[in-house]
Protein backbone atom coordinates (compact mmCIF):
# COMPACT_ATOMS: atom_id res chain seq x y z
CA UNK A 1 0.00 0.00 0.00
CA UNK A 2 3.16 2.52 1.28
CA UNK A 3 4.41 1.51 -2.51
CA UNK A 4 1.24 2.29 -4.34
CA UNK A 5 0.81 5.69 -2.45
CA UNK A 6 4.74 6.92 -3.17
CA UNK A 7 3.75 6.16 -7.05
CA UNK A 8 1.07 8.31 -7.25
CA UNK A 9 2.73 11.18 -5.21
CA UNK A 10 6.07 10.70 -7.76
CA UNK A 11 3.60 10.50 -10.52
CA UNK A 12 2.45 14.05 -9.07
CA UNK A 13 5.32 15.54 -8.76
CA UNK A 14 6.06 14.87 -12.47
CA UNK A 15 3.21 15.40 -13.68
CA UNK A 16 3.46 19.25 -11.80
CA UNK A 17 6.96 19.50 -13.18
CA UNK A 18 6.55 19.10 -16.54
CA UNK A 19 4.01 21.37 -16.31
CA UNK A 20 5.29 24.13 -14.71
CA UNK A 21 8.95 23.64 -16.17
CA UNK A 22 8.06 22.19 -19.49
CA UNK A 23 7.81 25.60 -21.16
CA UNK A 24 10.28 27.77 -19.11
CA UNK A 25 12.62 29.16 -21.31
CA UNK A 26 14.74 31.68 -19.10
CA UNK A 27 18.55 31.14 -18.88
CA UNK A 28 20.96 31.81 -15.53
CA UNK A 29 24.18 33.06 -17.26
CA UNK A 30 27.02 32.95 -14.49
CA UNK A 31 29.90 35.29 -14.55
CA UNK A 32 33.39 33.51 -12.99
CA UNK A 33 37.18 35.43 -13.78
CA UNK A 34 36.56 36.51 -17.52
CA UNK A 35 34.20 33.19 -18.10
CA UNK A 36 30.29 33.08 -18.89
CA UNK A 37 28.41 29.89 -18.60
CA UNK A 38 25.01 29.78 -19.88
CA UNK A 39 22.63 27.43 -18.08
CA UNK A 40 19.00 26.65 -18.21
CA UNK A 41 16.78 28.04 -15.50
CA UNK A 42 15.39 24.08 -14.99
CA UNK A 43 19.01 22.99 -14.75
CA UNK A 44 20.17 25.54 -12.09
CA UNK A 45 16.93 24.96 -9.75
CA UNK A 46 17.71 21.85 -10.24
CA UNK A 47 21.64 21.75 -9.31
CA UNK A 48 20.52 24.39 -6.51
CA UNK A 49 18.02 21.51 -4.84
CA UNK A 50 21.07 18.72 -5.42
CA UNK A 51 23.41 21.01 -3.66
CA UNK A 52 21.41 21.80 -0.91
CA UNK A 53 20.83 18.03 -0.46
CA UNK A 54 24.04 17.36 -0.98
CA UNK A 55 25.49 19.93 1.83
CA UNK A 56 22.23 18.92 4.55
CA UNK A 57 23.51 14.85 4.18
CA UNK A 58 26.99 16.22 5.10
CA UNK A 59 26.43 18.23 8.15
CA UNK A 60 23.96 15.18 9.09
CA UNK A 61 26.70 12.58 8.53
CA UNK A 62 29.38 14.50 10.14
CA UNK A 63 26.97 15.45 13.47
CA UNK A 64 26.65 11.59 13.81
CA UNK A 65 29.95 11.08 13.05
CA UNK A 66 30.79 13.27 16.27
CA UNK A 67 27.89 11.70 18.18
CA UNK A 68 29.31 8.46 17.83
CA UNK A 69 30.96 7.85 21.40
CA UNK A 70 27.67 9.47 23.14
CA UNK A 71 25.70 6.54 21.29
CA UNK A 72 27.84 3.77 22.34
CA UNK A 73 27.85 4.95 25.55
CA UNK A 74 23.96 5.34 25.98
CA UNK A 75 24.09 1.57 24.11
CA UNK A 76 26.31 0.44 26.80
CA UNK A 77 24.30 1.97 29.30
CA UNK A 78 21.20 0.17 27.72
CA UNK A 79 22.68 -3.04 27.50
CA UNK A 80 23.54 -2.81 31.47
CA UNK A 81 20.54 -1.83 32.86
CA UNK A 82 18.86 -4.99 30.43
CA UNK A 83 21.45 -7.31 32.01
CA UNK A 84 20.80 -5.44 35.70
CA UNK A 85 16.89 -5.82 35.12
CA UNK A 86 17.28 -9.41 34.28
CA UNK A 87 19.13 -10.05 37.26
CA UNK A 88 16.81 -8.67 39.54
CA UNK A 89 13.85 -10.37 37.77
CA UNK A 90 15.91 -13.64 38.02
CA UNK A 91 16.64 -12.67 42.06
CA UNK A 92 12.48 -12.43 41.77
CA UNK A 93 11.66 -15.55 40.04
CA UNK A 94 14.06 -17.55 42.44
CA UNK A 95 12.76 -16.18 45.31
CA UNK A 96 9.30 -17.29 45.12
CA UNK A 97 10.66 -20.58 43.83
CA UNK A 98 12.51 -21.06 47.57
CA UNK A 99 15.80 -20.81 46.13
CA UNK A 100 17.33 -18.00 48.40
CA UNK A 101 20.81 -18.50 47.93
CA UNK A 102 20.52 -17.76 44.64
CA UNK A 103 18.31 -15.31 44.68
CA UNK A 104 20.39 -13.38 46.97
CA UNK A 105 23.21 -14.11 44.65
CA UNK A 106 20.93 -12.78 41.62
CA UNK A 107 19.97 -9.60 43.82
CA UNK A 108 23.74 -9.11 44.32
CA UNK A 109 24.99 -8.90 40.77
CA UNK A 110 21.88 -6.56 39.98
CA UNK A 111 23.34 -4.11 42.51
CA UNK A 112 26.59 -4.53 41.61
CA UNK A 113 26.13 -4.08 38.08
CA UNK A 114 23.96 -0.64 38.55
CA UNK A 115 26.66 0.62 41.12
CA UNK A 116 29.84 -0.11 38.46
CA UNK A 117 27.69 2.30 36.04
CA UNK A 118 27.34 5.79 36.94
CA UNK A 119 24.32 6.47 35.08
CA UNK A 120 22.50 3.92 36.21
CA UNK A 121 23.75 4.37 39.69
CA UNK A 122 20.41 7.62 39.82
CA UNK A 123 18.34 5.33 39.92
CA UNK A 124 17.49 4.56 43.54
CA UNK A 125 14.13 2.96 43.42
CA UNK A 126 15.74 -0.18 41.87
CA UNK A 127 18.64 -0.42 44.29
CA UNK A 128 16.08 -0.65 47.11
CA UNK A 129 14.24 -2.98 45.44
CA UNK A 130 17.19 -5.03 44.99
CA UNK A 131 18.38 -4.95 48.44
CA UNK A 132 14.86 -5.36 49.63
CA UNK A 133 14.58 -8.55 48.10
CA UNK A 134 17.73 -9.52 49.21
CA UNK A 135 17.08 -9.26 52.43
CA UNK A 136 14.01 -11.20 52.10
CA UNK A 137 16.12 -14.09 50.87
CA UNK A 138 18.33 -13.75 53.84
CA UNK A 139 15.86 -14.01 56.40
CA UNK A 140 14.24 -17.26 54.89
CA UNK A 141 17.96 -18.23 55.20
CA UNK A 142 17.75 -17.45 59.28
CA UNK A 143 20.84 -15.06 58.34
CA UNK A 144 19.43 -12.02 60.53
CA UNK A 145 22.77 -10.03 60.79
CA UNK A 146 22.80 -9.69 56.99
CA UNK A 147 18.93 -9.30 56.60
CA UNK A 148 19.02 -5.94 58.56
CA UNK A 149 22.28 -4.91 56.76
CA UNK A 150 20.52 -4.86 53.43
CA UNK A 151 17.18 -3.89 55.13
CA UNK A 152 19.06 -0.78 56.40
CA UNK A 153 20.50 -0.27 53.05
CA UNK A 154 17.44 -0.46 51.35
CA UNK A 155 15.55 1.68 53.96
CA UNK A 156 18.82 4.27 52.85
CA UNK A 157 18.22 3.87 49.25
CA UNK A 158 14.43 4.67 49.36
CA UNK A 159 14.44 7.96 50.90
CA UNK A 160 16.10 9.04 47.71
CA UNK A 161 13.42 8.15 45.45
CA UNK A 162 10.38 10.22 44.44
CA UNK A 163 7.58 10.57 46.66
CA UNK A 164 4.94 8.69 47.37
CA UNK A 165 7.73 6.64 49.09
CA UNK A 166 5.93 3.36 48.32
CA UNK A 167 9.44 1.28 48.82
CA UNK A 168 10.29 2.69 52.32
CA UNK A 169 6.69 2.24 53.36
CA UNK A 170 7.05 -1.83 52.22
CA UNK A 171 10.59 -2.12 53.71
CA UNK A 172 9.20 -1.04 56.93
CA UNK A 173 6.44 -3.26 56.90
CA UNK A 174 8.52 -5.91 55.58
CA UNK A 175 10.64 -5.08 58.62
CA UNK A 176 8.29 -5.40 61.16
CA UNK A 177 6.70 -8.69 59.62
CA UNK A 178 10.26 -9.94 60.29
CA UNK A 179 10.89 -9.06 63.69
CA UNK A 180 7.30 -10.60 64.42
CA UNK A 181 8.73 -13.76 63.32
CA UNK A 182 11.80 -13.29 65.28
CA UNK A 183 9.44 -12.44 68.37
CA UNK A 184 10.91 -8.91 68.43
CA UNK A 185 7.48 -7.33 69.73
CA UNK A 186 9.16 -3.85 70.60
CA UNK A 187 10.93 -3.53 67.37
CA UNK A 188 8.30 -4.52 65.02
CA UNK A 189 6.24 -1.25 67.26
CA UNK A 190 9.26 0.35 66.35
CA UNK A 191 9.09 0.31 62.65
CA UNK A 192 5.20 0.83 62.16
CA UNK A 193 5.85 4.33 65.02
CA UNK A 194 7.98 5.30 61.96
CA UNK A 195 5.04 4.61 59.80
CA UNK A 196 3.10 7.83 57.82
CA UNK A 197 0.13 7.83 59.97
CA UNK A 198 -1.83 7.05 56.67
CA UNK A 199 -0.58 4.09 55.71
CA UNK A 200 -0.22 3.38 60.05
CA UNK A 201 -3.88 2.39 59.52
CA UNK A 202 -3.78 0.09 56.02
CA UNK A 203 -4.89 -3.24 57.21
CA UNK A 204 -1.66 -4.82 56.51
CA UNK A 205 -0.16 -2.24 59.28
CA UNK A 206 -2.99 -2.69 61.54
CA UNK A 207 -2.97 -6.35 61.20
CA UNK A 208 1.14 -6.78 62.20
CA UNK A 209 0.68 -3.90 64.70
CA UNK A 210 -2.41 -6.11 66.56
CA UNK A 211 0.07 -9.15 66.37
CA UNK A 212 2.79 -6.76 67.84
CA UNK A 213 0.94 -5.46 70.77
CA UNK A 214 -0.32 -9.00 71.66
CA UNK A 215 3.06 -10.26 71.59
CA UNK A 216 4.20 -7.29 73.60
CA UNK A 217 1.43 -8.23 76.11
CA UNK A 218 -0.27 -4.71 75.70
CA UNK A 219 -4.23 -5.99 75.51
CA UNK A 220 -5.67 -2.50 75.60
CA UNK A 221 -3.60 -1.33 72.85
CA UNK A 222 -4.14 -4.48 70.98
CA UNK A 223 -8.11 -3.95 71.88
CA UNK A 224 -8.11 -0.80 69.92
CA UNK A 225 -6.20 -2.11 66.99
CA UNK A 226 -8.43 -4.82 66.45
CA UNK A 227 -11.57 -2.49 66.39
CA UNK A 228 -9.58 -0.51 63.88
CA UNK A 229 -8.99 -3.52 61.84
CA UNK A 230 -12.58 -4.44 62.36
CA UNK A 231 -14.09 -1.24 61.14
CA UNK A 232 -11.89 -1.11 58.02
CA UNK A 233 -13.57 -4.79 57.53
CA UNK A 234 -10.27 -7.00 58.38
CA UNK A 235 -11.73 -9.48 59.80
CA UNK A 236 -15.14 -11.75 59.08
CA UNK A 237 -17.87 -10.43 61.77
CA UNK A 238 -17.94 -13.71 63.29
CA UNK A 239 -14.01 -13.55 63.88
CA UNK A 240 -14.27 -9.68 65.19
CA UNK A 241 -16.26 -10.56 67.61
CA UNK A 242 -14.60 -13.33 68.94
CA UNK A 243 -10.93 -11.54 68.73
CA UNK A 244 -12.54 -7.76 70.09
CA UNK A 245 -14.00 -11.20 72.83
CA UNK A 246 -10.78 -12.52 73.68
CA UNK A 247 -8.55 -9.00 73.88
CA UNK A 248 -11.16 -7.96 76.00
CA UNK A 249 -10.88 -10.49 78.68
CA UNK A 250 -7.32 -10.56 78.50
CA UNK A 251 -7.56 -6.42 79.37
CA UNK A 252 -9.23 -7.29 82.04
CA UNK A 253 -7.28 -10.38 83.42
CA UNK A 254 -4.07 -7.77 83.52
CA UNK A 255 -6.00 -5.95 86.47
CA UNK A 256 -3.99 -6.85 89.93
CA UNK A 257 -6.57 -5.08 92.27
CA UNK A 258 -9.74 -4.22 92.17
CA UNK A 259 -9.24 -0.50 91.20
CA UNK A 260 -7.03 -1.23 88.59
CA UNK A 261 -10.13 -3.47 87.24
CA UNK A 262 -12.39 -0.61 87.39
CA UNK A 263 -10.26 1.55 85.15
CA UNK A 264 -9.29 -0.96 82.83
CA UNK A 265 -13.56 -1.49 82.56
CA UNK A 266 -13.76 1.93 81.87
CA UNK A 267 -11.25 2.00 78.79
CA UNK A 268 -13.56 -0.44 77.20
CA UNK A 269 -15.67 0.60 74.43
CA UNK A 270 -19.69 1.00 74.78
CA UNK A 271 -19.96 -2.33 72.82
CA UNK A 272 -17.95 -4.23 74.91
CA UNK A 273 -19.50 -3.53 78.11
CA UNK A 274 -22.61 -4.39 76.38
CA UNK A 275 -21.27 -7.87 76.10
CA UNK A 276 -22.76 -10.14 78.49
CA UNK A 277 -20.28 -12.55 77.93
CA UNK A 278 -17.13 -9.75 78.66
CA UNK A 279 -19.80 -8.72 81.41
CA UNK A 280 -19.30 -12.17 82.80
CA UNK A 281 -15.65 -12.56 83.45
CA UNK A 282 -15.17 -9.20 84.39
CA UNK A 283 -17.45 -10.13 87.50
CA UNK A 284 -16.02 -13.16 87.61
CA UNK A 285 -12.05 -11.09 87.52
CA UNK A 286 -14.23 -8.55 90.31
CA UNK A 287 -15.03 -11.27 92.72
CA UNK A 288 -11.97 -12.87 92.95
CA UNK A 289 -10.75 -9.48 93.65
CA UNK A 290 -13.22 -9.50 96.76
CA UNK A 291 -15.25 -6.61 95.51
CA UNK A 292 -18.80 -8.85 94.88
CA UNK A 293 -21.47 -6.01 95.30
CA UNK A 294 -19.87 -4.07 92.24
CA UNK A 295 -19.93 -7.33 90.42
CA UNK A 296 -23.70 -8.22 91.11
CA UNK A 297 -23.89 -4.17 89.94
CA UNK A 298 -22.22 -5.29 86.83
CA UNK A 299 -24.53 -8.52 86.50
CA UNK A 300 -27.80 -6.54 87.26
CA UNK A 301 -28.88 -4.98 83.90
CA UNK A 302 -28.36 -8.45 81.92
CA UNK A 303 -29.89 -10.50 84.51
CA UNK A 304 -33.21 -8.47 84.34
CA UNK A 305 -33.22 -9.59 80.58
CA UNK A 306 -31.91 -13.20 80.85
CA UNK A 307 -34.54 -14.88 78.89
CA UNK A 308 -33.26 -12.69 75.88
CA UNK A 309 -29.74 -13.76 75.81
CA UNK A 310 -28.17 -16.71 73.89
CA UNK A 311 -27.66 -20.04 75.80
CA UNK A 312 -23.39 -19.45 76.35
CA UNK A 313 -24.59 -15.66 77.93
CA UNK A 314 -26.73 -17.33 80.54
CA UNK A 315 -24.23 -20.09 81.08
CA UNK A 316 -21.37 -17.02 81.81
CA UNK A 317 -23.75 -14.77 83.82
CA UNK A 318 -24.88 -17.94 85.95
CA UNK A 319 -21.92 -18.75 86.41
CA UNK A 320 -20.37 -15.36 87.50
CA UNK A 321 -23.27 -15.02 90.23
CA UNK A 322 -22.50 -17.73 91.62
CA UNK A 323 -19.39 -16.78 92.46
CA UNK A 324 -20.38 -13.29 93.69
CA UNK A 325 -23.18 -13.81 96.20
CA UNK A 326 -21.42 -13.22 98.91
CA UNK A 327 -24.01 -10.67 100.88
CA UNK A 328 -26.56 -10.85 98.30
CA UNK A 329 -28.94 -8.17 99.37
CA UNK A 330 -32.50 -8.58 99.52
CA UNK A 331 -33.05 -6.49 96.31
CA UNK A 332 -32.34 -9.38 93.89
CA UNK A 333 -35.28 -11.70 95.55
CA UNK A 334 -37.44 -10.16 93.22
CA UNK A 335 -35.06 -10.54 90.48
CA UNK A 336 -34.17 -13.70 91.14
CA UNK A 337 -38.06 -14.84 91.70
CA UNK A 338 -38.57 -13.73 87.66
CA UNK A 339 -36.32 -16.31 86.61
CA UNK A 340 -37.69 -18.76 88.59
CA UNK A 341 -39.75 -20.50 85.08
CA UNK A 342 -36.47 -20.29 83.33
CA UNK A 343 -34.32 -22.19 86.06
CA UNK A 344 -37.39 -25.09 85.43
CA UNK A 345 -35.30 -25.64 81.60
CA UNK A 346 -32.35 -24.29 82.35
CA UNK A 347 -29.83 -26.25 84.91
CA UNK A 348 -27.26 -23.45 85.43
CA UNK A 349 -29.82 -20.98 86.48
CA UNK A 350 -31.12 -23.51 89.24
CA UNK A 351 -27.72 -23.60 90.58
CA UNK A 352 -27.06 -20.26 90.95
CA UNK A 353 -30.50 -19.61 92.05
CA UNK A 354 -30.31 -22.60 94.84
CA UNK A 355 -27.13 -20.71 95.97
CA UNK A 356 -28.56 -17.25 96.21
CA UNK A 357 -31.59 -18.39 97.92
CA UNK A 358 -29.01 -20.41 100.43
CA UNK A 359 -27.26 -17.71 100.72
CA UNK A 360 -30.41 -15.63 101.76
CA UNK A 361 -31.10 -18.39 103.78
CA UNK A 362 -33.97 -19.51 102.44
CA UNK A 363 -33.78 -22.87 102.44
CA UNK A 364 -36.98 -24.39 101.19
CA UNK A 365 -36.78 -22.61 98.07
CA UNK A 366 -33.00 -23.82 98.29
CA UNK A 367 -33.65 -26.83 98.38
CA UNK A 368 -35.72 -27.54 95.67
CA UNK A 369 -33.64 -25.43 93.02
CA UNK A 370 -30.24 -27.25 94.07
CA UNK A 371 -32.41 -30.55 94.18
CA UNK A 372 -33.54 -29.48 90.26
CA UNK A 373 -29.79 -28.66 89.51
CA UNK A 374 -27.82 -32.01 90.96
CA UNK A 375 -30.38 -34.51 88.95
CA UNK A 376 -29.79 -33.00 85.87
CA UNK A 377 -27.30 -34.71 83.80
CA UNK A 378 -27.00 -31.88 81.45
CA UNK A 379 -25.08 -30.03 84.33
CA UNK A 380 -21.23 -30.54 84.56
CA UNK A 381 -19.74 -32.65 87.10
CA UNK A 382 -17.73 -30.13 88.73
CA UNK A 383 -21.24 -27.71 89.87
CA UNK A 384 -22.98 -30.52 90.18
CA UNK A 385 -20.73 -31.94 93.03
CA UNK A 386 -21.56 -27.65 94.29
CA UNK A 387 -25.06 -28.49 94.46
CA UNK A 388 -24.96 -31.62 96.10
CA UNK A 389 -21.75 -30.19 98.86
CA UNK A 390 -24.24 -27.67 99.00
CA UNK A 391 -27.30 -29.98 99.98
CA UNK A 392 -25.14 -31.78 102.63
CA UNK A 393 -24.71 -28.05 104.07
CA UNK A 394 -28.56 -27.46 104.58
CA UNK A 395 -29.26 -31.04 105.72
CA UNK A 396 -26.46 -30.35 108.67
CA UNK A 397 -28.69 -27.39 109.52
CA UNK A 398 -31.78 -28.83 109.59
CA UNK A 399 -29.57 -31.63 111.94
CA UNK A 400 -30.31 -34.93 109.17
CA UNK A 401 -27.23 -36.32 109.17
CA UNK A 402 -27.82 -39.18 107.38
CA UNK A 403 -29.29 -36.86 104.42
CA UNK A 404 -26.33 -34.95 104.71
CA UNK A 405 -23.53 -37.83 104.65
CA UNK A 406 -25.22 -38.94 101.73
CA UNK A 407 -25.36 -35.64 99.71
CA UNK A 408 -21.68 -35.84 100.68
CA UNK A 409 -20.87 -39.07 99.01
CA UNK A 410 -22.21 -37.65 96.10
CA UNK A 411 -20.36 -34.19 95.79
CA UNK A 412 -17.48 -36.26 96.14
CA UNK A 413 -18.47 -38.84 93.31
CA UNK A 414 -15.00 -39.02 90.94
CA UNK A 415 -14.76 -37.70 87.45
CA UNK A 416 -14.92 -40.07 84.68
CA UNK A 417 -12.58 -39.78 81.81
Amino acid sequence: MRSIVWLLLLAVVAVVGATALGANDGLVMIYWLGWRADISLNLFLLSLILFFLAIYTLIRGLDSLLALPERAKKWRTAQRDRLAQAALREGLALYLAGRYTRSHKACQKAISIQADTPDLALDAEFTALAHLLSAGSLHRLQDRTRRDEQLVRALDMSQLTRKPRATEEGARLLGAEWALEDRDANRALRDLSELPPGVARRTQALRLKLQATRLARQPVEALRTARLLAKHQGFTSTAAEGLLRTLATETLEAARDADQLRQLWQMLDKQDKQDPLIVAYAAHRMGMLGAHIEARQWIAPFWDKLGQLPSDAIEALSGALSENLLGLEAEWLPRLDATTPLALRNPSIALTLGLALAERQLWGKARGMLLSAANDLQLDLSRRRTAWAKLGELSEREHRPEEAARFFRLSAVPERD
